[in-house]
């Protein structure tokens, strides 16, 4: 059972609960991004097992009529055990999702899986003419080129500040910078992309710049935040935005919790005011 602090970030252990909360949060107008815990799996088995999870939530989306989707990692997908095994499960999911209606995100993990998630991500986008989505990472040096590249693939981006720790040689690691780095991406999306833009922050001066961009270029986008973190301004948003909820559930939710914890210390405030409110 999932603690009361916890439950603020992740929706449950079971693929019913994770669709029930996104049941809740269409009613509020905003939509769900559905993501199965796990992470960096060595055993073929655990890979298998979680693709075949994904595929029966597909299915149970796309005949939910709730207005949600799903993320997957690669590691989950056993990009530890060889990318070949990554691409393949890759494939799988994406193939049964577009069979159902259903968009696939892909998250982005540390900076060493860069280059074989943007590799996947690629190959099944043009496959399938979209469909897919990619998550890119503000505090990475080499992001700047990636978004150039990527400008004239189908599908969309998520763009983030970055959640790992990586090394300086390849990050900027200074938050000033990489606010900067972040404005400076949105604003080659909002100028040169033909929408499909996410911009994955909960910070104000990010969406707000984000919605200057809107009003200058007219590019759509959508705003995406996680689960627990400033729901009250997710709610907000969304009479006015195309906004979606970072959704995640299952066993695996410990490691999940500390992340978002160590991450900023706003979070645990953020989920301890709700529970002493609650």
């Amino acid at each position: 059972m999932i603690p009361p602090i916890a439950d603020r970030f992740v929706a449950g252990e079971s693929p019913a609960t994770a669709l029930e909360h996104v049941r809740r949060l269409n009613e509020q107008n905003v939509k769900g991004i559905v993501n199965l815990l796990g992470e960096h799996y060595e055993d073929r088995d655990a890979v298998a097992a979680d693709v075949a999870e994904y595929r029966h939530l597909v299915t149970d989306i796309a005949g939910s009529g709730l207005e949600a989707c799903i993320s997957v990692k690669p590691s989950q997908l056993g990009l530890d055990l060889g990318e070949d095994v990554f691409r393949a499960e890759l494939a799988t999911i994406v193939d049964t999702a577009v069979e159902h209606g259903v968009f696939v995100w892909i998250d982005m993990e540390d900076h060493t899986t860069t280059d074989a998630t943007l590799e996947a991500f690629e190959t099944v986008a043009r496959e399938h003419g979209g469909s897919v989505g990619v998550c890119m990472q503000a505090n990475l040096r080499r992001t700047r080129a990636d978004i150039k590249r990527l400008a004239d693939v189908p599908g969309k981006v998520r763009f983030v500040k970055g959640a790992y720790d990586p090394p300086a040689d390849v990050a900027y690691t200074d938050s000033t910078r990489v606010d900067q780095e972040y404005r400076t991406l949105l604003e080659y999306a909002f100028e040169r992309y033909d929408g499909g833009i996410a911009v994955g922050s909960h910070d104000p001066a990010m969406i707000e710049h984000a919605r200057a961009l809107h009003d200058r270029h007219g590019t759509d986008f959508e705003i995406q935040m996680l689960m627990g973190v400033r729901e009250d301004a997710q709610y907000d948003l969304a009479e006015e935005y195309e906004v979606w909820q970072y959704v995640p559930y299952g066993d695996r939710w410990l490691s999940y919790f500390y992340r978002r914890v160590a991450e900023r210390k706003a979070n645990l405030r953020f989920a301890l005011r709700a529970v002493l409110s609650g």
